[in-house]
């Protein structure tokens, strides 16, 4: 069981990163080196936006749980 847990707590961590990277940014920060710039040229919130959102609220959930269930368990 930690063993599981463990392994889902560092894909969801770098899948969290992944996610947050690939956000649009309000300015040069990283998101603009993995072409943010180019995308901002193309308008307002698109439907692709709104589910990088979502995905990543339900991965930071899904990391959150992941967190409290192992220290739990390793109490």
């Amino acid at each position: 069981m930690e063993l599981g847990l463990s392994i889902l707590l560092i894909l969801t961590s770098v899948l969290m990163i992944v996610l947050v990277l690939l956000h649009k940014g309000k300015g040069s920060g990283l998101s603009d080196l993995f072409g943010g710039g180019v995308s901002s040229t193309y308008g307002g919130s698109s439907v692709v936006e709104k589910n990088l959102d979502r995905i990543t609220i339900v991965v930071g959930g899904l990391w959150l749980a992941t967190v409290i269930a192992l220290s739990l368990l390793l109490k």
